[in-house]
């Protein structure tokens, strides 16, 4: 498998987290989100969207959107499972990573935050949107858990909700949101983190990590963080 990936994009971190949950292994190649190349028009062909991530099976399949790319990862490698069997917990568990990835970073990723500037607001103004689109999200995420048992966000286990919290709290502490009013999405974002499969890099022995810069070729995979993303 080949992950198109950019080391900052929350997005690309959850598959990173699936593939290490799952203890599979891809061949990492990046688009430098800042620089534009996810626009370049031979990524377009591999996925119109212009985003990363997408992955490319060994057919040539290309998924795209971090979530599905997830679940067909959790339905094609069912050990150990993301989302649980119960019918009504794996609503819960589906809602609250959609709250994430479709009502919190959807609306403060680095797209909508160049447009915002696009219209005419400064860089401050940017992270002032991006701090308060995030802090009022995490609220009600921190209120979807209310009920919910630990240590993870659903239980005793890791699952698809935890690998869309740990990539938004990064963002959240990036952006400089005060967590303080949200201690069960602390303390599960830190038995998440406690484990290798969200700190550490994802892809084990076979699978390559290259990443493309249009004037400079091949960059090798030591010069780019995987895993927990750094400022």
């Amino acid at each position: 498998m080949i992950l198109w990936d950019y080391w900052r994009s929350t997005a690309a971190y959850r598959v990173r987290i699936a593939l290490n949950l799952k203890g599979l292994a891809a061949e990492h190649r990046v688009r430098h989100l800042r620089r534009g190349e996810q626009r370049a028009p031979d990524y377009l062909a591999l996925n119109p969207q212009g985003l990363v991530p997408a992955l490319v099976l060994e057919d040539g399949t290309v998924l795209t959107q971090s979530l599905a790319i997830c679940e067909y990862l959790d339905e094609t490698h069912p050990d150990p499972p993301l989302l649980p069997r119960d019918p009504v917990t794996r609503a819960k568990v589906r809602a609250f990573a959609q709250a994430i990835a479709a009502e919190i970073h959807a609306v403060q990723n680095l797209k909508v935050l160049n447009r915002v500037k696009s219209l005419g607001h400064d860089q401050a103004a940017a992270n002032a949107w991006a701090h308060d689109t995030i802090a009022e999200g995490l609220v009600a995420c921190e209120a979807l858990l209310r009920d919910q048992a630990g240590p993870f966000c659903f239980g005793p286990t890791p699952g698809l909700a935890d690998i869309a919290l740990v990539p938004q709290l990064y963002n959240a502490r990036r952006f400089g949101v005060d967590l303080g009013a949200m201690p069960r999405l602390v303390a599960a974002d830190a038995a998440c983190r406690a484990l290798p499969a969200f700190r550490g890099r994802a892809g084990t022995p076979g699978g390559r990590r290259i990443g493309l810069q249009p004037s400079r070729g091949l960059r090798t995979s030591a010069q780019w963080s995987y895993g927990m993303p750094s400022p």
